[in-house]
């Protein structure tokens, strides 16, 4: 299992310290988050983070968790995905969601909508225009809310086939897991409520389901959380040997959230298992 870890809340600069400390401690991945307003938090573009974090690291996974592509233009994402792809030398992973209504972006701006069923509908046309434009050649799309006449993206993204795709998954509702499945990876959101952890059990559970529909090899199940300080390398083990392929440490409330402790933290390494 690989580990990464989310620099919630911090300045630009504190974002570019706690990216090296995460490489040089050995972590696998470093995410930001995607936001426009939520709140009075200090909120910075995901995409100019990533692309400074890009060039000042030379290992380790980048990312941010999530991107809210409902509220995003999936052309416009698709060149930006591709420039941080390049300045990474193929290192970008995009987990992506229908994205948070509490954020203004949402919710208080012209031209958006909160309702879940058409976020899902824009999701699935940005995702099958992100696939196509990746491929490098002139496409067309008629999606249900999107509509692209002979576009042509180049270059084409350093990895391939594709930039890999995590795609929350509300479990076990089988249209939103229906929809991770056709993509790389799971970020398993139980539909029992936010906070609501996601246990070994679970993990297996999903592992399950995925293998009826498609390989599991070289399908990611991403979980997100706290482990326990007192056995975080146990519970690590547990999901791992469950199935989990990637464990992402996101710290958003309390003390240990703030930058100087989230940089503590991350300097101290992954769990070892």
């Amino acid at each position: 299992m690989k580990f990464g870890v989310v620099a919630s809340f911090a300045s630009p600069d504190q974002v570019l310290e706690m990216a090296v400390a995460a490489e040089d401690a050995g972590w696998d991945g470093f995410f930001t988050w995607d936001g426009i307003s939520v709140g009075d938090v200090d909120t910075f573009d995901p995409w100019a983070l990533l692309a400074a974090v890009a060039v000042r690291t030379s290992r380790i996974r980048l990312g941010a968790m999530v991107f809210a592509l409902a509220r995003r233009h999936p052309w416009k994402v698709a060149r930006e995905a591709i420039t941080v792809d390049h300045l990474s030398g193929g290192r970008l992973v995009m987990p992506v969601g229908l994205g948070a209504v509490d954020d203004g972006g949402f919710s208080r701006v012209s031209g958006a909508t909160t309702d879940r069923r058409t976020r899902a509908e824009l999701l699935d046309d940005a995702l099958a225009i992100l696939d196509l434009a990746w491929c490098g050649e002139p496409f067309s799309y008629v999606g249900t809310h999107h509509r692209v006449e002979d576009l042509v993206f180049r270059p084409r993204p350093v990895q391939r086939p594709r930039i890999p795709i995590w795609v929350v998954g509300a479990w076990p509702a089988p249209r939103s897991m229906t929809r991770a499945v056709r993509w790389d990876g799971v970020l398993p959101a139980p539909m029992s409520g936010p906070g609501t952890p996601v246990t070994p059990g679970m993990v297996a559970e999903i592992r399950a389901w995925v293998a009826e529909r498609r390989e599991n090899t070289g399908f990611d199940v991403v979980v997100e959380g706290v482990l326990p300080e007192d056995d975080a390398a146990g519970a690590a083990r547990a999901l791992a040997d469950a199935g989990a392929t990637w464990w992402v440490e996101s710290r958003w409330e309390g003390a240990a959230a703030r930058p100087a402790n989230l940089l503590a933290r991350i300097r101290q390494g992954p769990p070892r298992l």
